[in-house]
């Protein structure tokens, strides 16, 4: 890995500056240097080491929610055959990336962007970041933020009362502590969502009793953790031609029941209720627990490989409760129904904190914005912001997708750019009247506490932000990248200023 070499008190000065070494920053990184091998890159990193949220979230069983041929790089095959990667393999396999194509030469680990300033006199951005009690600052001729949208420092919290009287560990799975001893304990994960039903069935074989308490259910689908093609794909056929088939049939399975749930949600309900009937005790109250209110995917669906959360309720590992929190006593969880759930342990998987661009603050000549007063201009540019882009994955299919997809778009941007002179890029709406729409297309609480901070979309292109990979695969191959942007260049003698 790259040390922080340079000094904290000069900047440090590339062409681009990406924020962020996870699955978008490795993504961006590369896409970058294909087209643009003339460019200078430097990567600025909060954590210590490569992984984003893969390095992030420890806790027991995490894996993929979205099938690892997607979530891979297209540019990367991966090699192993199950569908459903643990976090530590999708670690491993990003810092194996970055050290294959060099990028890991270019990452700067422990520094925590604070705030970005982009100069119209130079046309520069202006970086500075802590590493420690030190400032360090870099400038950049563009700048990418490949943090994601939440919050790596802290995750969703509601108020409990009463969770300060509890006798036992309250854990949040975005900071699992190494010495969580879990064996032979009575446990109680309050949640619902991805994190819960990853948890419950990894450690229901170590507790004595383990607990999900939801206060709505969550649609779960049950789907193989391998299957056969898969396998016999990467058997017979070279790793690069079985690694593109399966994402293009992973990709297209996966947008295809996406449409099939928006387009038929009352069909798609009670496929989704017919497959959990049957691989749950003859009796057991699928209604109550696993019959969710609103249509498929107005939230995000859980996958559930090889059905594992309902094999250990069906073997009486596990059990789901559906109610809500009255108040936590010393030894456990009294519920508004007056039930109580004894707990040694409390994990609060309520899920994340969303923010935008890392929560730095962002200016242009000194004067700060907010990203909930912009519009994203293909889903990755913000209205008059010159030389910036966020990388943002898909709500309904694999991150990189999308992903992969934008840095492509950056890349080509750059390149444009480079080839005509220009030092500077912004998209503007003009005199425009536009309409808001949200950024993701979600009504899960995450989504609706953090609507006021994120930046907004508008009902047509180039404002849209379509959750479509098929529309935004087709759409990458022929836009205008000129459509509603702004070029310009600064004088020669400004810039050697």
């Amino acid at each position: 890995m790259s040390s922080n070499s340079s000094s904290s008190n000069s900047p440090q000065h590339s062409d681009v500056l990406i924020v962020g070494a996870g699955l978008s920053g490795i993504d961006a990184a590369y896409r970058i240097h294909e087209q643009n091998p003339q460019l200078t890159y430097t990567i600025v990193e909060q954590r210590e080491r490569i992984g984003g949220t893969w390095d992030l979230f420890r806790y027991p069983g995490v894996r993929s929610d979205s099938d690892i041929f997607t979530l891979s790089f297209p540019f990367r095959p991966w090699r192993k055959t199950r569908t459903i990667a643990e976090g530590d393999e999708i670690r491993e396999y990003l810092e194996d990336t970055a050290r294959e194509f060099g990028i890991d030469e270019n990452i700067r680990y422990g520094i925590r962007v604070e705030s970005a300033n982009f100069d119209s006199t130079t046309d520069l951005w202006t970086v500075v970041g802590k590493s420690g009690d030190d400032d360090r600052v870099f400038t950049a001729r563009f700048l990418y933020v490949c943090t994601g949208y939440y919050r790596y420092d802290e995750g969703y919290l509601p108020e409990f009362p009463g969770i300060e009287n509890f006798g036992g560990r309250v854990v949040h799975p975005q900071f699992w502590p190494d010495d969580l001893d879990y064996a032979g304990k009575k446990v109680v994960v309050i949640g619902s969502g991805a994190t819960a039903v990853t948890l419950i069935p990894s450690m229901a074989d170590d507790v004595e009793k383990i607990t999900m308490l939801q206060r709505s259910p969550t649609y779960m689908l049950a789907l193989p953790e391998s299957d056969i093609m898969t396998k016999a794909m990467l058997k017979v056929l070279p790793a690069s031609w079985a690694h593109r088939a399966l994402r293009v049939r992973n990709a297209i399975g996966t947008f295809a029941f996406y449409m099939y749930c928006r387009l038929f949600p009352k069909l798609s309900r009670r496929t989704i209720r017919t497959i959990a009937k049957a691989m749950l005790p003859d009796g057991y109250p699928v209604d109550v627990h696993f019959k969710p209110k609103y249509e498929p995917w107005d939230q995000r669906l859980c996958v559930i490989p090889d059905g594992d959360l309902y094999t250990a309720i069906s073997k009486g590992k596990a059990e789901v409760v559906t109610d809500t929190v009255d108040h936590i006593t010393e030894s456990g969880i009294v519920l508004t129904s007056g039930q109580t759930l004894d707990a040694d342990i409390i994990v609060t998987a309520t899920g994340l904190q969303l923010v935008a661009f890392g929560g730095a603050s962002l200016s242009i000549d000194g004067v700060e914005f907010k990203p909930a007063d912009k519009y994203a201009y293909r889903g990755y540019m913000l209205n008059d912001v010159p030389n910036m882009a966020w990388s943002v994955g898909y709500t309904n299919a694999s991150w990189t997708l999308r992903v992969d997809l934008t840095s492509q778009a950056v890349a080509k941007l750059l390149k444009y750019m480079g080839e005509q002179g220009y030092t500077h890029a912004y998209p503007t709406a003009g005199d425009e009247v536009m309409h808001d729409h949200a950024l993701l297309e979600l009504n899960s609480g995450y989504v609706q506490r953090a609507a006021g901070s994120l930046p907004k979309a508008s009902d047509r292109n180039p404002w849209q932000v379509r959750h479509n990979l098929v529309l935004d695969a087709y759409d990458a191959r022929r836009y205008d990248l000129t459509e509603a942007m702004v070029f310009g260049s600064v004088k020669e003698a400004e810039l050697a200023g």
